[in-house]
């Protein structure tokens, strides 16, 4: 059965109740100014129209202001963070007081796996999936060196199936089983960059609290993707950054979760910074730390004013939008962009993203048989075609269709100008 035609997409277009929140963002634009169909939410998101007030407003208070602009009764830059702490809340299915915007998304990964990578006796694995994100890895690989211990003994990583690109959910369970009186924790992603597959966060936090270990996410690709619920599923702790599907720029500042019940526990240690301490007697500038309520009391640095302007134009947007009708869309975009690569490019591309909607966002990974050169090449066609995607090795192209600014006819138009290509 053929796929929809653009009429079909056309017709969802007219029809999405989401189609205005598009104008709010600036989509890039070739050098001839013509808009570019843009499919790579999931490596950097387009811009907010509103990002640059806020960045402005911010400028000129330091140059109008300077250490001033601190302590003013209205949009002081000491409290300028802890107005996403609601609405990341919100997307991460937990409490504003476990959740902090601060950092980056490695570093916040290290200052947790601070508190809660706890090796001891022979409880000392860690366990990833195999071929995470090269950061993630090094950030565990360092954290095994810093207590003295060999990767290449503690460090377990799960592969899918041989002939396989995905994990199977009850292969995880059962990896987390076998291993779990050396496992000390579990780092796992929330959605995989290289494959799109989301994965089951409350089957992977019970499997793991069952042998004993302690469990976080790496939510980069997960978090405005995917519906959320951390504190429901228990997880430990989680991180991510936000400059992909919560358009918050490059470099925008990230966020960190921890469940609510490790709060009150004296024995856990961090790495701790003055922006951690208790906001009441910060500025006292005792030598004694207090760490401040919740996961507040995880923060090292003041945040960058700068890094978290423009995470302020975007997350009032899924707010208002709202998660279900986000994903809403997102199912029937990417099923779209599913039905019509698998219709019209049979036998040069396939799709390794999982078919099922409820193990992926919105990514789909296309597979380029005829290998890497051969995909380089079709990746760069189609950017001269005014379609951006992006390359990961060793030979996937992947394409995003975010709900929040892609259109069906975005992916019909995507698809068309990458058959051509194909047929040359």
């Amino acid at each position: 059965m053929s796929a929809p035609d653009l009429a079909w997409a056309r017709q969802q277009d007219a029809q999405d109740p989401l189609r205005a929140w598009r104008a709010q963002f600036a989509l890039p634009r070739s050098p001839e100014g013509e808009e570019l169909i843009y499919l790579c939410g999931h490596s950097l998101g387009p811009a907010p129209v509103a990002a640059r007030a806020l960045i402005d407003a911010q400028v000129e208070d330091w140059e109008r202001l300077g250490v001033l602009g601190h302590e003013r009764e209205s949009g002081s830059w000491i409290g300028f963070a802890d107005q996403l702490q609601q609405p990341l809340a919100a997307l991460c299915g937990a409490g504003p007081d476990e959740v902090v915007a601060m950092n980056s998304l490695s570093i916040n990964l290290h200052l947790l796996l601070g508190s809660f990578y706890r090796p001891h006796d022979t409880r000392r694995a860690i366990l990833i999936e195999a071929g995470a994100f090269s950061s993630d890895r090094h950030v565990v690989a360092a954290q095994l060196a810093w207590h003295g211990l060999d990767a290449s003994a503690e460090l377990i990583e799960l592969a899918p199936r041989t002939g396989e690109d995905c994990l199977r959910p009850g292969d995880i369970e059962q990896c987390i089983a076998e291993n779990g009186p050396r496992l000390a924790l579990v780092l796992w992603p929330g959605v995989q960059y290289l494959t799109g597959q989301a994965f089951d966060l409350h089957g992977i936090v019970r499997a793991a609290h069952a042998v004993g270990a302690r469990v976080g996410f790496d939510l980069a690709h997960a978090i405005g993707n995917v519906p959320l619920s951390l504190h429901e599923a228990g997880a430990d702790f989680a991180a991510w950054c936000s400059y992909k599907y919560l358009n918050g720029g490059p470099g925008a500042i990230g966020g960190a979760f921890v469940h609510r019940r490790h709060f009150g526990d004296a024995g856990l240690p961090r790495l701790a910074g003055w922006w951690g301490h208790e906001p009441t007697t910060r500025f006292a500038m005792r030598p004694q730390f207090r760490p401040a309520p919740g996961a507040a009391g995880w923060a090292v640095s003041n945040p960058s004013i700068f890094a978290a302007a423009p995470l302020c134009a975007s997350v009032p947007m899924f707010s208002q939008v709202g998660m279900s009708a986000l994903r809403a869309k997102s199912v029937a975009l990417t099923g779209y962009l599913e039905s019509l690569v698998t219709a019209r490019t049979a036998g040069q591309l396939s799709v390794i993203t999982p078919r099922d909607p409820t193990q992926r966002g919105c990514q789909l990974s296309l597979r380029v048989r005829d290998g890497a050169g051969r995909g380089r090449e079709i990746l760069g066609a189609l950017a001269r075609a005014g379609v951006i995607g992006d390359w990961r090795e060793p030979d996937v192209i992947r394409l995003a269709p975010a709900p929040l600014y892609n259109r069906f006819t975005d992916v019909w138009q995507a698809v068309s100008r990458l058959c051509a290509i194909l047929e040359t």
